[in-house]
């Protein structure tokens, strides 16, 4: 198995504006996400941290450049390689986009029965052990509507990590949760990695709090990816835009500590 699990090299991405100029999102930009550690991804609104998101998912191509997935080039690839390329990834979405009108235990089923060839017995046995695992055992049957937003982020884990993925991808995982129940997901998402020994990558705006999970930050400014072996680093950094932005996120001075399960 690759120690890299992306990898993005000489990536360009660019959208026509309005006025029939371009916005530059990626300006050939390379980095490369470890495998089984906990890369964070951060920047101002509108800086490119979703498009990178999508990108890797190939729900965007890249403008020049190539995308490897366990040293594998994936760029451009499209129908059944695309499809197989996907299922190496799980989503924890922004609003944890669980469907209203399935309970917890069917939510969670769901890419069992649409993926797979398991038999009931087995789906209902794994799904049962999931939520077990999430703390979630006792709300099965209830609907979405019936949780609060820290239970909705742990059906949306359970959910994502039913296909076993080797890669998990978090889209503004904290968003809309009070201070302690941030805390307690990014506990979740710690003692989880843990026992499961996926990759992750944390795309927040919960800057430092989600630093606490990272064994690398990646900042997105301007087109350009500044990338930190640790959060500590960042504060050593003496380009301009980096200074300020460790002086408007980390304040003076900034240690990252490890999230204990």
């Amino acid at each position: 198995m690759s120690d890299i699990a992306i990898e993005f090299k000489d990536i360009d991405k660019a959208f026509m504006k309005g006025d029939g100029s371009r916005q530059v999102i990626l300006d050939r930009v390379n980095f490369a996400i470890p495998a089984g550690k906990t890369t964070v991804i951060a920047g101002g609104s509108g800086q490119g941290k979703s498009v990178t998101l999508k990108l890797i998912l190939g729900l965007m191509q890249p403008d020049a450049g190539q995308i490897f997935v366990a040293g594998n080039d994936c760029t451009g690839i499209r129908g059944r390689a695309l499809a197989e390329l996907r299922t190496r990834f799980g989503v924890l979405f922004q609003g944890a986009a669980l469907f209203d009108s399935l309970t917890v235990f069917e939510n969670v089923a769901l890419p069992l029965r649409e993926r797979t060839k398991g038999s009931e017995v087995k789906i209902k046995e794994q799904v049962l052990a999931s939520l077990e695992q999430l703390e979630l055992l006792g709300h099965e049957e209830k609907f979405p509507a019936q949780l609060s937003g820290g239970m909705k982020k742990r059906v949306g884990l359970a959910r994502a990590l039913q296909l076993k993925p080797e890669i998990m991808l978090f889209d503004e995982p904290t968003t809309g949760l009070d201070p302690v129940m941030t805390t307690e997901i990014y506990h979740l998402f710690a003692r989880t990695q843990k026992q499961v020994g996926f990759t992750a990558v944390i795309v927040s705006h919960d800057i430092p709090k989600v630093f606490n999970l990272a064994d690398q930050v990646i900042v997105l400014n301007n087109g350009v990816m500044d990338v930190f072996a640790s959060p500590e680093a960042i504060q050593w950094s003496e380009k301009p835009h980096i200074k300020e932005f460790v002086k408007t996120t980390m304040g003076e001075i900034y240690q990252s500590h490890l999230v204990e399960p």
